[in-house]
Parts: structure tokens; sequence; C-alpha cells
């Protein structure tokens, strides 16, 4: 039984994996499936009540999901992290974190950030 099993019972095919046998508590993971329920409008206040009520037993959090929701096919690309070469660069040269280099980023002027491109892609060579 893999994850996206759980998610199409939950959002198209409303069969119950608890009552068949063929899924278990161990295999439910609550923030993933909330989380691939989160990117649609008509389900994000649901996945966002499951969170909210972490501590309820799994097989309660799935019911909830499974029955509440109407059936529909959705479908979305995970968001990934973009990787952005300047965050890199602020890194190595101030050699702080990343958090601290996103906000550096906001911070810094264009020649600014052009100068710390050009001293880092020099230290690359």
């Amino acid at each position: 039984m893999n994850i996206w099993d759980i998610i199409n019972s939950i959002n198209l095919n409303k069969k119950n994996l608890y009552e068949t046998g063929d899924m278990t508590d161990k295999e439910y993971l609550p923030f993933i499936v909330n989380k691939s329920l989160s990117y649609f409008d008509d389900t994000l206040f649901h996945a966002n009540e499951m969170n909210s009520r972490y501590h309820l037993p799994k097989q309660m959090q799935y019911d909830y999901l499974r029955l509440q929701i109407r059936p529909r096919k959705r479908f979305s690309k995970w968001l990934k992290k973009t990787e952005d070469k300047d965050i890199e660069y602020i890194m190595r040269y101030y050699n702080i974190s990343n958090k601290r280099a996103s906000e550096y980023k906001t911070l810094l002027s264009k020649s600014q950030l052009q100068k710390i491109r050009d001293t880092m892609t020099v230290q690359d060579q």
C-alpha cells in the first residue's frame, strides 16, 4: 500500500482501506495526506481541520476525510524548493544561514548583489 492509494481512496473511489484490511495505522501518514489535500480549495479546510486535531486516532482522521470530501479527481505537482544561486553566494560570502541569506537578499541593492556574484564566481574558479 503506498500513500497515493490512500489519497485516491479519500479523493476518488471512497473505498475504506481500514475495513478491507489493506491499510494499517502505520501506513497512514496524516502529514502527507493533509499536505496533498491542502493544494485544493475544496479540501483545504478539511486538511486544516485534521492538522489542528492531530491527536485524534489515525483511523478517525482518515474516516473524516474520506466521508467529508466530495469525490473528484485531484492532481497537482508538489511544490519543491527552488535553488537560488544568489542565496548560495550570500551564504558563502557572509558565512550565514539560508534564512539569514534570504533576509539579506531583500536588503542588498542590485550593485551589491552583483559584487557578491562576481567575488564568489572568481573564488569558484
